[in-house]
């Protein structure tokens, strides 16, 4: 009976009375089915493709099997759309962004966004383009990457939402015009609810959501992505109506005086401690009305001496009543992060055999390379989760870090957790010789050492998992691809102006950029560029646009005045160093007289970090033992894997007899019921096809820019289609701005 359900959803009848008894088994079916034998996962895919992550579950899995392990080998592009095409009566694009879009389809229509934030409608099996709407159309615009748009109907009225900038967007589906009766001609101040109870501007606020929200009946729930420094918001949770665009409630992340883990802080800190958000999306059990999301760590990150205890709802798995805002439970990974180690992906809502019974679960992954399982209605652990020791020598004066963390017993870790001199690279002895003297001058080997000045070597910042997330098949195998990234973080005084000294360009890219390109400008890889000769490469105004409106990683500053915008320009550019006078002030440093009121300081901390880096050998490979990415099958049933397989390549590498390292990866999978695991991702720019029981590579193609994104699959007119966004540009990687749709000839 468990094999008819899948047939009914993905494939043709192959006569009457099976229709009739197909008929008779879906009416007794609300959201899933489970036999004795087969757990299936939740969610309507199949001809379509209707929710970020595949379904309102997240499990990333289509019943379709067109596409199989037996013609997967005949893939052929079906089509490609030019996302980045200069429209008709505009200028072409002064630069191309990333694209990290899972697109959604229904009913034959595709819709996606493109590297500047337009939304368009394709049809589905051509690629011919219906519409399209540019939300900064006579507008600064306030790039960021998108991850997912969200579809709502009722009767006649269906819509895509989306975000752009501080800005929720509701569309018409079928003509790509603002939904009028939405907010305000269609559009939702996404700052709305940040600033409860707070004496701070909202929009001076950094708020934008580069993941999409979940829809329950009448409501859109969202989460945001914040700033990780002294100015960021707090990471408040949403609940807008649907129909009118009006907040409905507010869940505060960094609880407020009366609200439960207000204890967990010291008094009086939610006034200006900002982050806990949910920035990588949510998923949705629409039996229970209950929303599942993980937060981010509270800013700021690797400083927590001013929020002292665990600070709760930071690095939390949460579930709340989507129809009220109301907690039902919660779970913390990481207790007073130091780390970054923000919950970084969707979760999973899965069904799985525990102890001999069927129990609705949710699967976490986490950027250190953990899986949680919790049950779906307490929260609780579904394998042993030990609080173990996490005492370390060294941290900054007055920090106090929580004495003990959480790790699963099962499954075991998907990427390593530790950096040891047994896991030094061995690609060659020059490259072991290289990396090996950075490590005798470098601490490691605690996972939860506390961040110094003297410098530490980690995993887990950049995952573990990222926000690709994972896919979960009906049998409960999690598929989870994972980085084993070195990290090398050192923390660096940071001397606030007083005010005599006044507030200059110096100071002002010390606050808002050098967490990322250092104190030095010199950068901290691809994806943070060195800055030190940036004159030679750009004008004053192409730097002051890209400051402004944001690039890829890098969010939008439009929030900061614009005489400090100019000042951190002139700085990069080695012009002067001026005291910029004033008196709107609220972004960084500035002396007392200088800001409207005392609210608008953000939280400055005397120590800022030396940017986002990895630690690579001489060649500019990573400096641990290969492999370097990984895709993992884990049973959840049992918590023991079944396969694992590097993901990706370096060609280079492997010509010189070096097994295939796998490389770091950004983007997800989907499983299928043909068999097969899809997944984009790596660095070599290629889309795979694995064997879903054995972990074989059994189809892959060459790009024309790379993958960071997660596929998606549907089908037209009894055609499956596979489709990617190969946007390419992450992390220094050129550029591309396509989909590309693959299907059997």
């Amino acid at each position: 009976m468990t094999h008819f359900f899948v047939n009914v959803r993905g494939k043709n009848y192959q006569n009457l009375s099976l229709l009739i008894v197909g008929i008779l088994c879906l009416s007794a079916i609300c959201i899933s089915f489970v036999s004795e034998d087969k757990i299936i996962t939740e969610g309507e895919t199949g001809n379509n493709w209707p929710s970020y992550g595949g379904n309102k579950a997240g499990n990333r899995y289509s019943p379709l099997d067109q596409i199989n392990t037996q013609n997967v080998a005949s893939l052929k592009v079906a089509w490609q759309y030019d996302a980045v095409k200069r429209q008709q009566g505009s200028p072409a694009p002064k630069r191309q962004m990333e694209i990290q879009c899972q697109p959604i389809v229904i009913d034959g229509v595709l819709y996606g966004t493109t590297p500047n934030l337009n939304l368009f409608a394709l049809k589905a099996d051509t690629g011919e383009e219906l519409w399209r709407f540019d939300p900064f159309k006579d507008k600064t615009p306030r790039f960021h990457v998108s991850r997912g748009v969200m579809y709502w109907a009722s009767g006649n009225d269906k819509r895509i939402l989306y975000t752009a900038g501080p800005q929720l967007f509701a569309l018409n589906a079928a003509t790509g015009k603002p939904v009028e009766s939405f907010g305000e001609n269609g559009i939702v101040d996404l700052r709305e609810g940040t600033s409860d109870n707070l004496d701070r501007d909202k929009s001076k606020m950094s708020v934008d959501a580069t993941s999409p929200g979940v829809i329950y009946k009448d409501v859109l729930v969202i989460g945001s992505r914040v700033s990780e420094y002294g100015d960021a918001a707090p990471g408040s949770i949403r609940g807008f109506d649907i129909k009118t665009g009006k907040l409905k409630w507010v869940f505060h992340t960094i609880p407020q005086p009366g609200e439960k883990g207000y204890e967990t802080w010291p008094k009086d800190a939610w006034k200006k401690m900002g982050g806990a958000n949910n920035w990588a999306g949510m998923v949705l059990d629409e039996k229970r009305g209950a929303v599942y999301f993980g937060t981010g760590s509270p800013s700021v990150d690797f400083y927590g001496v001013d929020r002292e205890g665990k600070n709760l709802y930071a690095n939390c798995v949460i579930s709340l009543n989507a129809e009220t805002g109301k907690l039902n439970w919660y779970y913390q990974t990481v207790h007073h992060d130091l780390w970054d180690r923000d919950i970084s992906c969707q979760p999973n809502l899965v069904r799985v055999k525990n102890k001999g019974k069927l129990v609705d679960a949710v699967a976490q992954a986490t950027k250190d390379g953990l899986l949680f399982l919790f049950d779906r209605d307490t929260g609780l652990p579904l394998f042993p989760v030990e609080e173990r020791s996490a005492a370390a020598n060294y941290k900054l004066p007055g920090e106090h870090p929580w004495p003990t963390q959480p790790y699963p017993t099962k499954p075991a870790p998907f990427s390593r957790q530790v950096f040891t001199e047994n896991e030094i690279t061995n690609i060659s002895p020059e490259a072991t010789a290289f990396v090996k003297a950075k490590f005798d001058q470098s601490r490691s080997g605690n996972k939860y050492m506390p961040p110094s000045k003297e410098g530490t070597l980690y995993l887990g910042i950049g995952g573990g998992a990222e926000w690709g997330g994972n896919a979960a098949d009906p049998d409960g195998i999690l598929y989870q691809n994972g980085n084993e990234m070195v990290w090398d973080l050192k923390m660096l005084d940071y001397k606030v102006p007083n005010a005599d000294e006044g507030i200059t360009g110096k100071s002002l890219y010390m606050r808002n950029c050098a967490a990322c390109h250092r104190a030095d400008r010199m950068g901290s890889g691809q994806e943070y560029p060195n800055l030190v000769s940036i004159g030679s490469r750009l004008s004053k105004e192409d730097i002051n646009t890209i400051i402004k409106s944001g690039r890829g990683r890098m969010p939008s500053f439009q929030h900061i005045p614009d005489k400090e915008r100019e000042a951190i320009v002139n700085f990069l550019l080695d012009i002067d160093n001026k005291t910029v006078a004033s008196t709107d002030n609220h972004s960084a440093t500035a002396a007392p007289e200088m800001a409207t009121k005392k609210s608008d300081f953000p939280y400055i901390p005397p120590y800022i970090n030396n940017g986002w880096t990895r630690f690579f050998d001489q060649n500019g490979y990573p400096a641990i033992k290969p492999p370097w990415g990984t895709l993992n099958a884990i049973d959840l049933n049992t918590g023991e894997y079944l396969w694992r397989v590097p993901l990706g390549e370096f060609p280079e590498l492997t010509k010189k007899g070096i097994p295939i390292t796998g490389t770091e990866n950004y983007g997800g999978p989907i499983v299928t019921a043909g068999g097969l695991v899809f997944i984009a991702a790596t660095k070599d720019e290629r889309i795979r096809a694995f064997d879903k029981k054995t972990g074989k590579l059994v189809w892959e193609y060459q790009l024309p820019a790379g993958g960071f994104a997660t596929p998606i699959t549907y089908q037209v007119n009894g055609k499956q289609y596979v489709v990617i966004a190969a946007g390419g540009a992450k992390n220094g990687h050129k550029p591309g701005g396509s989909y590309i749709a693959f299907a059997l000839p």
